[in-house]
């Protein structure tokens, strides 16, 4: 019994030692970790507060950002450590070191605005973009943005873009890049994606009908081309539903890959096709004489083929031979 009682203990003494093991502990105090990874170990926090007090010249940035979301989030009640002004920026006592009252009032009478010594904090516009992102996944990387959990596997971090290439925290209300603003933000770095859209036949993005985002997934994918869907046709067919089937006659080893016919931007052919009909189709199928028609047309091979078979992409009706030819 006491045998037992013993195997017992020390089990219990092995699952508890587990279990601290596993507890996150912090190597340092928080405040000194945050201050190694921003390089600044010889200036200290010292709270927003006291930042934006010493002087007025940042009010307008600090406005707009508290109208923000982030900025309503970013308060002593999240429960982070540290969350203001000084999360990005940097420790701010040097910064601000020497403004004093009486400074910030003969400026004034001067008709100066008294501004902090802002090269003493971290310079997020030149520091590399991999540091620029690391400083914003400091915080969204551990919420509910799970689509950025793997922003460093994307092919933008890859390509060093930065968050800040594309976001502004200053900007005001609203953080994310406004729904009619992505078209212009896309196609500073993607521009033949943009000389595409100007082809006669094209999806509807200059338009603002259709936004990059609605395919692809800026920050992180797993799929081919930045894809929000496993596979092409299942991107495609988001909109284009009834291409979806399953269909009893499908178009055979065309259906997964839409590219096959179609290029995704825009086209010189009608319908997005990367080759005009019939030439398209004659890329696979030989040219054929149509049927029941007078000697003279007899020779008719190379019409558009899409004018008897007009269901091209499957069907599930016979025609009029028995055989599925898409022509319903």
């Amino acid at each position: 019994m006491v045998g037992r009682l013993f195997v017992v203990f020390v089990a219990l003494m092995i699952v508890s030692s587990c279990e601290t093991l596993k507890t996150a502990k912090p190597i340092i105090p928080v405040k000194e970790y945050e201050a190694m990874i921003v390089g600044r170990l010889d200036a200290n926090y010292v709270g927003t507060r006291n930042c934006l007090s010493a002087c007025h010249f940042h009010d307008k940035i600090r406005q707009d950002f508290d109208a923000s979301t982030m900025g309503v989030q970013l308060s002593r009640k999240s429960g982070m450590p540290i969350v203001d002004c000084e999360s990005c920026h940097g420790p701010g006592s040097l910064a601000i070191e020497g403004l004093t009252p009486e400074k910030v009032e003969m400026d004034a009478k001067e008709g100066k605005q008294t501004a902090c010594d802002y090269k003493s904090l971290i310079d997020l516009k030149n520091i590399p973009a991999p540091a620029q992102s690391l400083i914003c996944l400091k915080c969204h990387s551990a919420n509910a943005t799970f689509n950025l959990h793997n922003w460093n596997a994307s092919i933008h971090a890859i390509s060093d873009v930065s968050c800040f290439d594309c976001h502004n925290v200053h900007i005001g209300p609203d953080l994310k890049v406004r729904p009619r603003e992505i078209e212009a933000m896309c196609e500073k770095c993607h521009q033949q994606p943009k000389a595409e859209f100007s082809l006669p036949s094209h999806h509807p993005v200059p338009e603002k009908k259709v936004l990059c985002t609605d395919c692809h997934d800026p920050h992180s994918s797993f799929y081919e081309k930045s894809l929000r869907k496993p596979t092409v046709k299942e991107t495609c067919t988001q909109c284009h539903g009834e291409k979806a089937g399953p269909f009893v006659y499908e178009h055979a080893d065309n259906t997964e890959d839409c590219r096959t016919c179609h290029t995704p931007h825009g086209s010189v052919n009608m319908n997005l096709l990367n080759v005009g009909v019939p030439f398209l189709c004659l890329q696979c199928h030989p040219g054929h004489a149509t049927d029941n028609v007078t000697a003279s047309a007899k020779g008719a091979y190379y019409i558009r083929c899409t004018d008897c078979h007009s269901q091209i992409h499957g069907s599930d009706l016979p025609s009029t031979t028995g055989a599925g030819k898409f022509t319903f």
